[in-house]
């Protein structure tokens, strides 16, 4: 297991999409980050309640990806960890 960041959700000037996030795990080009497609992320509450997610796509040039939740996160998940599973 392997852990990132979350790093804000995918949004433009005037639309928020709630259940696509941003994550930074570490990957450090679109090439790396593109082979982490397809894998599942968990992010963990302070209450112990786990939401799932899938790695749908690479986002822009440094490494970014972006995630798509079962439910939206909170806005308190943002800066916090989530771990990738396999």
């Amino acid at each position: 297991m392997t852990q990132g960041k979350v790093i804000q959700f995918r949004r433009s000037r005037g639309v928020i999409h709630e259940r696509h996030f941003l994550l930074d795990l570490g990957a450090t080009n679109r090439e790396e980050a593109g082979k982490l497609v397809g894998k599942t992320v968990e992010w963990k509450s302070p209450a112990g309640k786990i939401i799932k997610g899938k790695i749908a796509a690479a986002h822009g040039g440094k490494g970014l990806v972006r995630a798509i939740f079962e439910r939206g996160l909170p806005g308190q998940a943002i800066n916090t960890r989530v771990e990738i599973k396999n």
